[in-house]
């Protein structure tokens, strides 16, 4: 990284990096290190980030949970578990998977269980049954759903 950066072109090149896509308090930390910056002035652009909305981890939370939804198919349990690492508090994180449609959620999974078993090859019926729950669950989908759901596909 140059390091004739300035303070004020610190503070633009966060507020791009910012306002591109929705980050959390921890990607911003991290990126505030690479710059050549006191102590100080990160907690300053912190807080200048927070004050002008740059920075807002409770859209943050929304944003992610319902794009990683819709875009990757990822249950609650993979929603929760990522966002913890992210540093969330467990507030943030319960309001951001209240925001994932109920209904939706559901067909969701349903849809992505029955493609699953499609498309899984393994011809022995026990290798077949785990191969599709390990896959639902690495998703991050409740056990009891994946489990009831791939029986009834098996017809066990």
């Amino acid at each position: 990284m140059d390091k004739n950066f300035s303070y004020s072109d610190c503070v633009k090149k966060l507020e791009y990096y910012c306002s591109y896509q929705e980050r959390c308090h921890q990607e911003v930390t991290q990126k505030l290190r690479a710059l050549p910056l006191t102590t100080l002035q990160q907690d300053e652009i912190v807080v200048h980030l927070l004050q002008h909305n740059f920075l807002n981890e409770e859209r943050f939370a929304h944003t992610f949970a319902i794009s990683k939804f819709h875009q990757k198919k990822w249950g609650k349990i993979r929603i929760l578990n990522e966002l913890k690492q992210r540093h969330l508090n467990e507030r943030l994180i319960q309001s951001a998977l209240k925001t994932l449609p109920v209904e939706e959620y559901h067909d969701t999974f349903e849809q992505l269980a029955e493609r699953i078993w499609e498309t899984t090859t393994e011809r022995n019926a026990v290798k077949k049954f785990k191969k599709c729950c390990d896959y639902l669950l690495r998703k991050g989908w409740e056990s009891d759903l994946v489990y009831a759901k791939v029986k009834s596909l098996s017809g066990k």
